[in-house]
C-alpha cells in the first residue's frame, strides 16, 4: 500500500489529491514553481520540492525534475492531475522506469488514444480522407491529431478552402503541439459535448459511470458541466456506455478516464476522443454516484479491484460551474491581481487552489474554483447553485460569476435546450450590466459607509453645510456616478433613499418602502466592494492623464511576449487587423492587431519580453485621407486558447 505520494501539478487538482490523501492516510508531496512558492497547494502539502523558474515549460513540464524530486523526498507514488504532463506516455515510463507507482492509465493506453486518428482506428470509426471530402460532406472540421483547446482546428464551409485550411491547421498544430499530423471529420452543428466516465481496474472490469453533458463552453473550453447529461434517452445512453466501455477494453485501460462525444440534434452520437485522466468536472460523477474517484484511482494503482462487476447506481443530478478570473464582456479577457477574498455559501461543494490574499498570476490557467451542486433533480440542482453562485463573495480580479449566475437561469438551459454555440448567441445579453438595486445603490452606499468611518462626531456641524460629494467609477462598464449626501442632526441624509443605518461595512437603506442592506468592503486607499459590485473612489478634481500617442498598441494584460509578426520592423506597412504582436497570458494567446491601415512607426516588443498591462507595444501611424480626420485609435485583441485544461 502507498505510503506517500507526489501531485505533479498545481492549485486545485493538487489540492483535491491531497484532501483524499489525508483522508486514507497517505503523505504527501507538493512541487512548485518560483511563482507558486506560497500556493495553496504547497502550504496544504506535507512536504514541497521546488521546481526552479516560473513558466511551465522550465517547471510542471519538467518531467525529469518531477521525478528527482518524488525521489528525494521519499514518495512512491505520483498522481499527474489534469494537464500539464498528465497525458504524456514518456512521463508515465519515466515515473515507473523510476520505481514509483504512477496513478493512471498504462503508457500503452496513454500513447494509444494521445492521437485522435489513432483512437479512431481503435475504435473503428476512419476519419474522412481529406482528398476524397465532396460538397455533400461539408461543412467539415479539420483537427490537428494531438490537439486540445481549439489549437489546430478549422471549420470547412466551402470546398475550395479545403487545401489552404489544411495547411493552416498544420501549421498551428506543429507550432502548438510539435505534431504536423491534421484530419478530417464531419462538423456537426447544433450539438451537445457528452462524455461517459469509465473506471477500470487490471482485473477485468470496467465501470461506465453515467454521463455528463459539458456543452456550456468557450473558446473549446467548458463552463459548465453537469451529470446525467439531460435529455438522452435510454438507448443513446446505452450505446454511448458501449462505445466507452470498448475504448478502455481496447487499450487494456486501467484507472480513470474519460471518452468525449459530440451529439448531434438528431440523436446521432460522433466519437471524439479518450481522456486518459481525471476530468475537471469529474465532481459532478463522484456527486451522483456517491464516490471518490481519486480514492478509486489510488485502489487501482494498488493492485486492488473495484467493488463489483457493476458501479452503483446514480442518484439526482449535479452541476458544476467554474469561477474563471476573466471578462466575459471583453473578449474572456483573462484577468490577474490579488484575490482579496473569495467565500462560498454552505451547502455546495468547493473545490479551489486559492485562499484569501493569494495572488492569481500570469503563468497559469485562470480557474479560480470549482462549485458543485447536487439535488433531487436537474431542476433543484441549478436553482442551488445558481442561487449559491449568486451569494459568493469574489474580490479581487474580475471574474465570471455574473456570467455563470445567468447562463444557469437562462431558459434555454433550464430547458436543457442548448448547444455548443450557446455563448456565441447569448454573450451579449449574458454580460449586459446589471441594471438591478445592487448596482444602482452601491456608490452611494459606498459614499455612505466612506462618511460614517470619517469622524467619531459623524461629521456633524451645528449650521447648516451644503452636501457633500463623492464620485466613484463603476468597474464593470466604467461608468462614473457622483453622490450627494449630508450630515444632518438626525444622521445621513441622501437623496432617493433613506438611510436606515450606516456604518464602514454595512449600510441600510430603504427605497420605495423596501429595505435592503448591503455589506461595504475597502480595500487600500480606492477600491471598494458593495456585495460584488467593484468601484474606484475618484479625486473630486480629476488629476492629469498620461496621453498616449494616436495608434498606441498597449499590452492588454501582464504577460509575455511570444513573437512579432516576421519581417516586421520600424517602417512597415501594416494593414488594419494584421497581426502584430502575440502574447501568451494565463493559457491564451492573444493576438494584437494593427487597429488601421499605415506605417509601424515604433516597435517595443520583443520575444520573451514580459510586459504589464498598458505597456506599449508599438505604434501605428494611420493613414489620413484628406476628407476624414483623424479618430482616436482604439486597441483590437483576438484571443485563441493555447491548451484546454491546463491548470
Amino acid at each position: 500500500m502507498l505510503s506517500k505520494l507526489l501531485v505533479a501539478n498545481r492549485g486545485e487538482i493538487a489540492c483535491r489529491v491531497f484532501r483524499t490523501c489525508r483522508e486514507l492516510g497517505i503523505a504527501t508531496v507538493a512541487v512548485h514553481s518560483d511563482a507558486d512558492a506560497d500556493a495553496l497547494h504547497v502550504r496544504e502539502a506535507d512536504e514541497a520540492v521546488r521546481l526552479p523558474g516560473a513558466a511551465p515549460s522550465e517547471t510542471y513540464l519538467r518531467g525529469e525534475l518531477i521525478v528527482k524530486a518524488a525521489q528525494a523526498a521519499g514518495a512512491d507514488a505520483v498522481h499527474p492531475g489534469y494537464g500539464f504532463l498528465s497525458e504524456n506516455a514518456e512521463f508515465a515510463r519515466a515515473v515507473t522506469d523510476a520505481g514509483l507507482v504512477w496513478i493512471g492509465p498504462p503508457p500503452d493506453a496513454i500513447e494509444a488514444m494521445a492521437s485522435k486518428t489513432r483512437a479512431k482506428e481503435l475504435m473503428g470509426l476512419a476519419p474522412l480522407a481529406a482528398d476524397a471530402v465532396t460538397e455533400a460532406d461539408l461543412p467539415v472540421l479539420v483537427k490537428a491529431a494531438a490537439g486540445g483547446g481549439g489549437r489546430g482546428m478549422r471549420v470547412v464551409r466551402e470546398l475550395g478552402a479545403l487545401k489552404s485550411e489544411l495547411e493552416a491547421a498544420r501549421a498551428e498544430a506543429v507550432s502548438a503541439f510539435g505534431d504536423g499530423e491534421v484530419f478530417v471529420e464531419p462538423y456537426v452543428e447544433g450539438g451537445r459535448h457528452v462524455e461517459v466516465q469509465v473506471l477500470a481496474d487490471a482485473h477485468g472490469t470496467v465501470w461506465p459511470l453515467g454521463t455528463r453533458d459539458c456543452t456550456l463552453q468557450r473558446r473549446h473550453q467548458k463552463v459548465i458541466e453537469e451529470s446525467p447529461a439531460p435529455g438522452l434517452d435510454g438507448e443513446l445512453v446505452g450505446r454511448l456506455h458501449e462505445l466507452a466501455v470498448r475504448a478502455a477494453r481496447a487499450t487494456d485501460y486501467r484507472g480513470a478516464g474519460t471518452v468525449e462525444f459530440l451529439v448531434a440534434a438528431d440523436g446521432t452520437a460522433h466519437f471524439l476522443e479518450m481522456n486518459t485522466r481525471l476530468q475537471v468536472e469529474h465532481p459532478v460523477t463522484e456527486a451522483v454516484f456517491g464516490l471518490d474517484l481519486v480514492a478509486l484511482q489510488i485502489r487501482v494503482a494498488e493492485g486492488e479491484p473495484l467493488e463489483g462487476p457493476e458501479p452503483p447506481p446514480a442518484h439526482g443530478h449535479a452541476v458544476e460551474a467554474r469561477l474563471y478570473a476573466e471578462d466575459p464582456a471583453a473578449g474572456w479577457a483573462p484577468q490577474t491581481g490579488t484575490l482579496h477574498r473569495l467565500v462560498v455559501p454552505d451547502g455546495v461543494r468547493l473545490d479551489t487552489g486559492y485562499a484569501d490574499g493569494d495572488t492569481v498570476g500570469v503563468h497559469y490557467d485562470s480557474m479560480l474554483a470549482k462549485v458543485v451542486a447536487h439535488a433531487p433533480t436537474r431542476a433543484e440542482a441549478l436553482r442551488r447553485l445558481a442561487g449559491a453562485l449568486e451569494r459568493t463573495v469574489a474580490h479581487g480580479p474580475v471574474t465570471n460569476r455574473e456570467l455563470l449566475v445567468r447562463s444557469l437561469r437562462h431558459p434555454e438551459f433550464t430547458a436543457a435546450r442548448m448547444d455548443t454555440s450557446f455563448y456565441d448567441r447569448h454573450l451579449p445579453e449574458l454580460t449586459a450590466a446589471d441594471p438591478g438595486p445592487a448596482a444602482r445603490y452601491a456608490p452611494l452606499a459606498a459614499a455612505l459607509a466612506d462618511a460614517s468611518g470619517r469622524s467619531r462626531f459623524g461629521g456633524w456641524r451645528n449650521l447648516r453645510s451644503q452636501p457633500q460629494v463623492k464620485r466613484y467609477r463603476s468597474e464593470a462598464d466604467g461608468a462614473e456616478h457622483e453622490v450627494r449626501y449630508t450630515h444632518t442632526r438626525d444622521g445621513l441624509v441622501a437623496d432617493g433613499a433613506r438611510v436606515v443605518r450606516a456604518s464602514q461595512g454595512q449600510v441600510v437603506l430603504e427605497v420605495d418602502g423596501v429595505r435592503r442592506e448591503f455589506a461595504v468592503t475597502r480595500y487600500g486607499d480606492d477600491r471598494v466592494y458593495v456585495g460584488n459590485v467593484a468601484l474606484t473612489a475618484l479625486p473630486l478634481l480629476p488629476e492629469p492623464a498620461v496621453r498616449q500617442e494616436p495608434g498606441s498598441l498597449l499590452a492588454p494584460m501582464p504577460g509575455t511576449v511570444l513573437r512579432v509578426a516576421e519581417g516586421l520592423a520600424e517602417g512597415a506597412r501594416v494593414e488594419a487587423g494584421q497581426p502584430v504582436v502575440w502574447l501568451e497570458a494565463m493559457k491564451m494567446e492573444h493576438r494584437v492587431v494593427a487597429p488601421a491601415s499605415g506605417v509601424l512607426t515604433a516597435l517595443h516588443a520583443q520575444a520573451g519580453r514580459q510586459v504589464e498591462v498598458g505597456a506599449l507595444l508599438a505604434v501605428v501611424q494611420e493613414d489620413v485621407r484628406p476628407e476624414v480626420a483623424q479618430q482616436d485609435v482604439q486597441l483590437s485583441v483576438v484571443k485563441e486558447d493555447v491548451q484546454e485544461e491546463r491548470p
